[in-house]
This record gives structure tokens, C-alpha cells and sequence, in this order.
């Protein structure tokens, strides 16, 4: 399994546990983003602990094999 994408919806309240997690990928300022340009292979295991961790399950990436939500 390979996660090749990471995003973020609606509905982020800020709590920035997802930036201490994996600051690599997760950027909370104004608003939650997924840091571009990062080569998700290498933080796959903090980006699929953010997502179980996510207060308000808002946290998703997709993998090679299949989409997978927290």
C-alpha cells in the first residue's frame, strides 16, 4: 500500500494535532492544508496516525490499492 494522495475537508477545527503528527505534510494556520509537493511514501505511517487521530475525521488520503478514510 502506497498513499498517493492526502486532503483535508471541510469541517477542520483548527486543533493543529495533524501538523504535530507529521509537520512534514500538515500545515494549520488560518486554514488546514496538505503541504504540496511532498513525497507521501516517506510519512505514511504519521499520515494514517493523524487521520485515525483527527478529532472530527476530516483527515483522507488514497492509496494505490483503495481510498481509505480515518
Amino acid at each position: 500500500m502506497a498513499i498517493r494522495r492526502v486532503w483535508i475537508e471541510p469541517g477542520c477545527i483548527g486543533c493543529k494535532l495533524s501538523e504535530t503528527i507529521c509537520p512534514e505534510v500538515f500545515r494549520v494556520d488560518e486554514e488546514a492544508r496538505v503541504i504540496g509537493g511532498v513525497d507521501f511514501a516517506q510519512y505514511e505511517l504519521q499520515i494514517m496516525e493523524a487521520a485515525e487521530a483527527c478529532p472530527v475525521e476530516v483527515i483522507r488520503y488514497e492509496t494505490d490499492d483503495i481510498k481509505a478514510d480515518a
